[in-house]
């Protein structure tokens, strides 16, 4: 039996729109409207959708970094929604995350060792500076960065080593749980795969479970155990990788995939290109949000939102095709 290491539940982020001298509220951005999944331990979820459809609002909900408007998150048994500040500091040792860009995710005017080294003095941890330094030098080493290097600034770095001090960063406080938010998305693809590689191993070796964020589905195919799709600032499908691979089902989902470059030259693989934009998360529209743009919509589409049904076994969907 697979633990739950965290659990989302009805979880809702709206940012509010304001206009006018008195700032007064005229709408809301629904960035995350109304979302539930969990995420087991040693497991790597991928978080998967378009620009704007609210992974990265999902991730730092998470963290609190984004205040939830409703809903629960529940992290080793406990509401993190319902604890106050202080109470979260300390949980946040637990919960870590590496920023998508790692130009503008390290403090230019630090040191790398210090860098690393200030969260592991902020929650008290080893004893001096001199012991935290040399677990510095210890999780440089094991990101591939060579520990004399310690005493430079970011400004010293190249994007990809830049990231690995960012990953250092994360495995300081000796997390549960890894929030990688893009994490390989800013680096040349040489690059990118190094990276990778290194989270999976960093996996194996220190336990650790990832909610994985990106856009790329040749990246989630490699290293995800379970998908999540979303739009809009809803999940249209869960499903294991596996599964979700072979059998796609939400007809957004199948033209992600339709999208992935395929190596080989001579395979004509047929691409679902969807009509129009991305509604606005401020005005989503009635019923399925996906459903202006869908090939294959029929007139309950616009007018009933569909309800995120187990359709085969842990293979959750949110389309009337496959309820009525």
């Amino acid at each position: 039996m697979v633990n739950s290491m965290l659990q989302v539940k009805n979880l809702v982020k709206y940012f509010p729109i304001k206009k006018g001298v008195f700032r007064k509220t005229v709408g809301w951005i629904k960035a995350v409207d109304d979302i539930s999944f969990e995420i087991y331990e040693g497991e790597t979820l991928g978080l998967v959708g378009e620009s704007g459809c609210g992974k990265t609002t999902t991730a730092l909900t998470i963290l609190r970094l984004e205040e939830p408007t409703k809903g629960q998150i529940i992290f080793n048994g406990r509401d993190i929604t319902r604890i106050n500040k202080r109470d979260m500091r300390k949980e946040r040792k637990n919960m870590q995350i590496i920023f998508q860009d790692p130009y503008s995710s390290l403090d230019p005017r630090m040191k790398i060792k210090d860098i690393i080294a200030e969260g592991m003095s902020t929650h008290s941890m080893l004893k001096n500076a001199q012991e935290r330094y040399k677990r510095v030098g210890e999780l440089l080493e094991r990101v591939g960065i060579p520990d004399k290097y310690m005493d430079r600034f970011p400004h010293e770095f190249s994007g990809g080593q830049r990231q690995r001090i960012g990953i250092a960063r994360a495995l300081a406080l000796e997390p549960k749980i890894i929030m990688c938010d893009e994490a390989v998305s800013a680096l040349d693809v040489s690059i990118r795969s190094q990276i990778i590689n290194l989270l999976k191993d960093l996996q194996k070796e220190y336990n650790l479970t990832y909610l994985f964020v990106a856009h790329d589905l040749s990246v989630i195919k490699y290293i995800s155990d379970r998908v999540i799709v979303m739009y809009l600032g809803k999940i249209v499908e869960i499903a294991d990788k596996k599964e979700f691979f072979n059998n796609t089902l939400h007809p957004y989902a199948q033209a992600l995939i339709s999208a992935v470059p395929v190596p080989n030259p001579d395979y004509k693989k047929k691409r679902i290109i969807l009509q129009g934009d991305v509604p606005s998360p401020a005005n989503p529209p009635k019923g399925c949000r996906f459903h202006p743009r869908c090939s294959k919509v029929m007139k309950i589409c616009s007018e009933i939102e569909p309800k995120l049904n187990e359709i085969k076994e842990k293979h959750f969907v949110a389309c009337h095709l496959y309820t009525h």
